[in-house]
């Protein structure tokens, strides 16, 4: 029997509609709404009974839907499903993974604890693993961490001429090397200094002999992007043409993404982990071909 499969804040037309057009799965059909005060209505209409059930979840934005989340699945187990899988692409509350300052309250560990107490388990695309060396030191759940860097190596191959992946700080630099030794091409990882949240200082890369390339900046989350703006700006001051910017997950907001689009850029092109006009690069595919490791019929 095919696992159910449910819609959480995706929308017609997009991710969701692309693995269920796959076949692999059933349907899931559940009424989330809000009452005036704004308090959610959560109703599943499926039968659940014994089934394996999966949630693809749009979380970007989570305060406004991680509650109504965690109705959804308490509604499940009331329904006595089998086994609750959530794909959440875009996993939010990871960047929080330490305390700063006194008083911080580190969100990457309480979120966690939260949503692993109401799943099974999670299967997410890059999460933001900085100082975790993997998902499982938060997350007591099984969890499947996917990679989408073999998937933007493809497109940059299909796309850009002469390639020279650039990681525009250190945190980046595993994309940044990874994409480079798929597409067989040099990458180079500057250093950031960051002044402010939109206020950074970029080092200058000192690789001349290199601006007969596309640029290429690659990194896991695009937030204020002020980051690629001032490297673009340094690569250009550099002899470098315009970059192409790329990231896994859109989460700018559109201030920050017109910024960005109206900056010293070629393009700017993400995954569809998190519904955006600049999703370009699709991960259907790289879900579905990892469906056997995230659905196991016999459990």
């Amino acid at each position: 029997m095919k696992p159910i499969l449910f819609d959480f804040f995706y929308g017609s037309k997009t991710l969701f509609t692309e693995l269920l057009n796959s076949g692999q799965f059933e349907k899931g059909e559940v009424d989330i709404r809000r009452f005036p005060d704004g308090e959610s209505y959560v109703r599943v209409r499926s039968q659940c009974t014994q089934r394996q059930v999966i949630i693809l979840a749009n979380l970007h934005h989570p305060d406004d839907k991680f509650l109504p989340l965690l109705f959804l699945c308490q509604a499940l187990r009331d329904l006595n499903v089998k086994h609750i899988t959530l794909i959440s692409p875009y996993l939010p509350y990871m960047r929080q993974d330490k305390r700063f300052h006194d008083g911080e309250c580190i969100t990457s560990a309480q979120f966690s604890s939260i949503l692993s107490s109401a799943i099974d388990r999670i299967v997410t695309i890059d999460p933001h693993l900085h100082r975790y060396a993997s998902l499982s030191e938060i997350y007591n759940v099984d969890n499947l961490v996917l990679k989408a860097d073999n998937t933007i190596a493809e497109w940059i191959k299909q796309n850009v001429n002469k390639p020279l992946i650039i990681g525009p700080d250190s945190e980046s630099e595993q994309w940044a090397a990874a994409t480079a030794e798929l597409i067989n091409c040099p990458y180079l990882v500057l250093t950031k200094e960051r002044l402010g949240d939109r206020d950074v200082k970029i080092s200058t890369p000192h690789a001349g002999d290199l601006t007969d390339h596309t640029p290429v900046l690659v990194d896991d989350i695009i937030s204020t992007g002020r980051t690629m703006i001032e490297t673009a700006k340094v690569l250009n001051a550099e002899g470098f043409g315009s970059p192409v910017c790329i990231g896994v997950h859109a989460v700018f907001s559109e201030r920050d993404y017109n910024a960005l689009r109206n900056s010293a850029v070629e393009k700017i092109i993400t995954c569809n982990t998190i519904p955006h006009h600049s999703n370009g690069i699709d991960v259907a595919k790289l879900l579905l071909g990892s469906v056997a490791a995230v659905i196991n019929p016999s459990s």
